[in-house]
């Protein structure tokens, strides 16, 4: 079997070991920043200010996470409110993402009507602009609705992702259409086909848009949107703790790690469909 899958890529076992050791080589270096934050934020302050720089704590503390509570212990403000606020944003906006981004590209993946190619160029279009050029329409367009400093102006604009429409779409579109003409006849109607056939056959795309949200609205500050200090995201509050000046360094790792725990644990479960995804939602015309 390994000889056949040999042929089959066209490279000797020789070619495969160079091949895989390039690419844990590569795997290493893009994951040398991580294992560097991970480890500062466990050094004392002398090791934070030695230099040349140690890239491994040599005397591994917990200081900076107790610094760190003592600091946000002293907030008129609990650190579980921030908390709080953080995880209602990140879970309902993901939910709300996932749910409207599934459900418009089974509309544009599997019916045909007057504009549908219009609404998905846009969609591609969309893909130019980065969030900070649609800041001030998407201010406008939330005070003119009466949403400012409320949990729905860091919601409901998550709903809408341009690129998450994108590739879920084209990810719908490999979903035979004879699993939908089958559930048709056994008289399923066109809510029970997007539960029952649709969701689970485009599992990979929907945990794909899942990620993404949760990494654009896990490290949101919301300080446009959002100006009462108990409505607040763990970002801005964590932010805050970072202007002490140097005496804060060590805190500061300490909050890079926390973080990023959410993000980075939430692609290592879902790394599998992100790959399936990328790879099956290429360009169609």
């Amino acid at each position: 079997m390994a000889g056949g899958r040999n042929k089959k890529l066209g490279r000797s076992l020789g070619g495969n070991i160079v091949v895989y050791g390039i690419l844990i080589l590569f795997g290493a270096f893009m994951l040398m920043p991580m294992v560097y934050a991970v480890n500062s934020a466990f050094k004392p302050l002398d090791e934070l200010f030695v230099f040349p720089p140690r890239f491994f704590v040599q005397n591994p503390t917990l200081d900076n996470f107790s610094d760190l509570e003592t600091i946000m212990g002293q907030s008129w403000v609990p650190f579980s409110r921030y908390l709080l606020n953080t995880v209602l944003i990140t879970v309902v906006g993901t939910a709300g993402c996932v749910i409207v981004t599934s459900m418009a590209a089974f509309v544009l993946a599997k019916f045909r009507f007057p504009g549908s190619r219009a609404i998905f160029r846009i969609v591609t279009t969309a893909l130019m602009f980065s969030g900070y050029v649609t800041q001030i329409p998407n201010y406008l367009i939330i005070a003119r609705l009466g949403w400012i400093d409320t949990y729905l102006a860091m919601i409901v604009p998550a709903f809408g992702m341009p690129m998450g429409l994108f590739l879920t779409k084209q990810y719908m579109e490999n979903v035979p259409d004879v699993l939908i003409e089958a559930a048709r006849i056994d008289g399923a109607n066109l809510w029970q086909i997007f539960w029952r056939v649709i969701m689970p056959n485009t599992r990979p795309a929907w945990l794909t848009v899942t990620i993404l949200s949760v990494q654009a609205l896990w490290n949101s500050k919301a300080i446009q949107y959002i100006y009462s200090e108990d409505l607040k995201t763990l970002p801005y509050a964590l932010q805050q703790i970072l202007g002490g000046g140097v005496s804060r360094t060590g805190v500061g790792s300490a909050v890079t790690v926390i973080m990023m725990i959410v993000p980075v644990v939430t692609f290592i479960l879902s790394q599998r469909q992100i790959t399936e995804t990328m790879a099956s939602s290429g360009i169609k015309e």
